[in-house]
């Protein structure tokens, strides 16, 4: 492994998860290197939520538990970092504010009623694909389920980081890692 892509690990790992890791270079080329090895750091979450749901379901808490643990890993070892951009997002789109003003709504810190419903909606979903997934399939088709969304989601996060995506704001994170 080479320095760059070491850096571009943990990178990764400590802007996308609360796993103790430290960042020690914060650059365009290790931005780089981190949004591509972001579905790395998504595997491993996925790995411990599949986990903790395939252990539930198997210790006999049924599918429902199984799927809402499932779900709720990957919301602690985010600390909730893509439920926020997510109800941020929902709150700036549904503002239906010119883009500046959205910028402005999605900054700051409450979250207002279109990042609610969205959150609200987007966890049943998550749950419920799950609850399907442990229920009809078992512990190993919930697992699977719980890791597939996991890097998918952190696959997501690599493709918008792409060149000719442009960043929201230039002294955002989007602005180190775009293109």
């Amino acid at each position: 492994m080479t320095s760059l892509n070491g850096h571009g690990l943990r990178f990764a790992f400590g802007t996308l998860t609360v796993l103790p890791v430290r960042v020690t270079r914060w650059d365009r080329a290790t931005a780089r290197s981190g949004m591509l090895l972001a579905p790395l750091a998504g595997l491993v979450v996925g790995l411990l939520a599949a986990a903790l749901g395939a252990l539930s379901l198997l210790a006999g808490s049924g599918p429902l538990l199984a799927a809402v643990a499932s779900a709720a890993v990957p919301a602690a070892l985010t600390r909730g970092l893509h439920l926020d951009g997510l109800a941020d997002t929902a709150d700036g789109l549904g503002s239906g504010k010119p883009a500046e003003e959205a910028l402005r709504i999605m900054k700051q810190s409450d979250i207002g009623p279109f990042g609610v419903i969205t959150l609200l909606l987007v966890l049943l979903a998550q749950v419920a694909v799950l609850f399907q997934l442990y229920g009809e399939g078992g512990w190993a088709r919930g697992a699977l389920g719980a890791v597939v969304a996991a890097v998918a989601a952190r696959l997501a996060l690599t493709l918008a980081s792409r060149q000719g995506v442009p960043a929201a704001r230039p002294e955002g994170l989007g602005a180190v890692v775009a293109g």
